[in-house]
Order: structure tokens, then C-alpha cells, then sequence
């Protein structure tokens, strides 16, 4: 059990690694600031990372994302890979079309997100957007894995991410990723980490790529995306274009409802990626055969409660009831290795609450790890 540093409580729902229990989160966030403020600083600082996005009045703005850091000469984003130097932002790559990050072939059906609702995983879409009708067994989807991310989720469950972003390596170039189109890749997905940070990149080659499966004759060819959609929202728009016209899905894990919760997990209240699911929601009936979003949300016990389901289910279902919609289960990783796995409980109450709020698509993912935990 792990004891709240505002209230004193104790609860084998509360991690040491945030140190305030949901309920000071939500109803004291001004006692229960510093405390999270702290403990994101230390987990920063444990890979050598910045301790907060840099706000230098005399610095250079960066605005790939809703970090918006003003990087001071010679210092670094929060992303930790673009940096200020003489004046001019860089990446640490040396070129925004080179990456930080690494990419696998990833066979048909894969755990994707949208796994239930994917063309390669189910056949949706076929003949325009899937090989096959009943998917796309023998075939793979191409793994983007880039090393840098904006927020800094102390739940993380590729939190590798952090020491690539750090190193500088590996790195990743386009040449690589369109050399990997052939006709057994029907899909490209950019995750991590986060693609966000290095979108300049992922946007670059994902029309290489497209354009190298058009030149190659494959029928079928998807640009996807993993995201924690914190990303400036003229590239949000350019990341769903992409999807909208290959068959593509935008898959984004909206963490919490309350920004407080949000702000506690994440480092960052969540503000900017409701605006960015509002405006991929709004292209959403322009491609009725294979959902153009799914919006997922991972089930952290003691922390994502029914209040924060049925916010984030309520704002979805408003949008459009027939939006995907995921929840994940957790299991313990990176700083949160002292709470349990989610219970099977938690989530059918999640799943109960999304579908009593109108959401007419949900799924519970990870299912294998549901138990009774509490």
C-alpha cells in the first residue's frame, strides 16, 4: 500500500509514483500540484531528460506540439531531440528527415488498438482498403517504433523510448521505411513513444511510401497512427488526411476526462487532444466502411474511475455514437509496477458506462489481463 501525501491515506490503489490519491487530484489539485510536479521531475531527470517543457521568454518556439517549449540557446525540447543551437531549432538527428527510432514487420492480425475494427485484422474495407475479405493473414503491417514522445506517462508500457530519445539512437531514415513496402506490407503504423514530436519525419514517409506501393502495384496500402493526439492541430489534420485517403486509421489514447487526472499521468492536462479527436471526428462519415477513429483509454486502476469514463464516453458519443471506442487494460510497468493489473469488474462497469452513454462500437482490449484485484 502506498499512502497519500495530502490526506494521509493509504491504498493499494494510490502509486508511489504519483504520491496523491484520485480524490486529492480532483478536489485539492492546488495542494497536490507540487507533489506531481516532483514526482514527473525525478522520472525525468532519471533518464536525463528535461524536467519541464523549457518557457525561455528568450528562447525559440517550437510548435509541433502542445508543449509549445520556448528552447533556450543551447538547450533542449521536452521531447529531448530538438534542441536550440546558434539560434536555429534542430533535431538531434541532425535532419527532421532522419529519426530516432526503429521499424519491425508485424504479421496479420496483430494487438493493434483497433484490432476488432482494422481492414487487415477483419477484412473491413475489402476490395478498396483491405487484400483480403476476411483479413489479411500472411501479410504485415510495417511498426514504426520512434524514440521520443511529449508527454511523460508514468504508467508507460514502452517506456524504452526514453534512453533512444536520450542516446540519439538507433536512427531510422525514409530510404529504410520505403525499401520495406513489398507486396506482403499492406499497412504502416507510426507509434512509440509517440510519432508526434518527430511527425516531420513520419508525414515524409508515409507518402514516400504510399507512393512507393503505387509505383510497386500493391492494391492495398494503409497509413495508420498511434498517438496521444498532442500534436499542433494543422498537423493533426495532415496526419488524418493521409488515413482518410489509404484506409487508415487514427487511433488516439485519450488518457483521463478531468485535466487534473490528466495532468497527473501525463505531465499535460489533455486539453489539446480533445480538440484534436473533435477534429478527426468531424471527417469521420466521409469513410463509413472502415472507421476513419478510434479513441482508446487505458483503464489505470485507482485512477481512471467511472467519472473520467463518463466524460471521456459522454464527449465521444456527442461527436458520433458510432466512433470505436477501446478500453485497455493495465498491467504494471515503468513507475507504476506497485498497482495491480485491472480488475475484470473495473472494466465491465467502463464498458456498461460507455454503451449507457450512447457509444454504439466498444470493445474491451487486453482482456487476457483482467482478474479480481480488487
Amino acid at each position: 500500500m502506498a499512502k497519500c501525501l495530502v490526506c494521509s491515506r493509504e491504498d493499494k490503489l494510490i502509486t508511489k509514483a504519483i504520491g496523491v490519491c484520485r480524490e486529492c487530484i480532483r478536489n485539492r489539485f492546488s495542494e497536490a500540484k507540487r507533489i506531481i510536479d516532483e514526482s514527473h521531475r525525478k522520472a525525468r531527470l532519471l533518464h536525463g531528460l528535461p524536467p519541464k517543457p523549457p518557457k525561455d521568454p528568450n528562447g525559440i518556439r517550437c510548435n509541433i506540439c502542445g508543449n509549445k517549449c520556448s528552447i533556450p540557446l543551447g538547450g533542449v525540447g521536452y521531447c529531448g531531440i530538438v534542441k536550440n543551437e546558434g539560434g536555429i531549432l534542430k533535431f538531434k538527428t541532425g535532419s527532421p528527415f532522419k529519426a530516432i527510432g526503429l521499424y519491425y514487420l508485424d504479421p496479420h492480425p496483430t494487438n493493434c488498438v483497433a484490432d476488432w475494427v482494422c481492414p487487415g485484422a477483419t477484412g473491413r474495407g475489402y476490395p478498396k482498403y483491405s487484400l483480403l475479405p476476411t483479413g489479411e493473414k500472411g501479410y504485415y503491417n510495417i511498426a514504426v517504433f520512434y524514440g521520443a514522445c511529449n508527454f511523460n506517462c508514468l504508467f508507460c508500457q514502452n517506456w524504452e523510448y526514453r534512453d533512444m530519445a536520450v542516446k540519439g539512437s538507433p536512427t531510422l531514415t525514409i530510404d529504410s521505411l520505403v525499401e520495406a513496402v513489398n507486396g506482403k506490407t499492406t499497412c504502416v503504423c507510426f507509434f512509440g513513444g509517440d510519432p508526434g514530436p518527430q511527425i516531420i519525419h513520419a508525414l515524409r514517409a508515409a507518402r514516400a511510401m504510399v507512393e512507393a506501393a503505387r509505383d510497386k502495384g500493391l492494391k492495398v496500402f494503409r497509413v495508420c497512427w498511434e498517438t496521444n493526439g498532442f500534436v499542433n492541430s494543422s498537423i493533426m489534420d495532415k496526419m488524418t488526411e493521409l488515413s482518410l485517403e489509404t484506409g487508415g486509421i487514427v487511433k488516439i489514447d485519450v488518457k483521463a476526462w478531468s485535466p487534473e487526472i490528466y495532468y497527473a499521468l501525463t505531465s499535460s492536462d489533455g486539453r489539446l487532444v480533445f480538440e484534436n479527436v473533435k477534429r478527426v471526428a468531424e471527417k469521420f462519415n466521409e469513410r463509413p466502411d472502415v472507421p476513419l477513429l478510434v479513441v482508446s483509454t487505458l483503464l489505470v486502476p485507482g485512477y481512471i474511475d467511472s467519472v473520467e469514463i463518463n466524460g471521456i464516453t459522454k464527449f465521444i458519443a456527442e461527436l458520433n455514437p458510432d466512433i470505436p471506442y477501446r478500453l485497455l487494460a493495465f498491467h504494471p510497468d515503468y513507475l507504476m509496477r506497485d498497482l495491480p493489473p485491472t480488475s475484470r469488474r473495473h472494466a465491465l462497469e467502463a464498458y456498461e458506462i460507455a454503451k449507457k452513454n450512447g457509444l454504439k462500437n466498444v470493445s474491451i482490449g487486453n482482456w487476457w489481463l483482467l482478474g479480481n484485484y480488487y
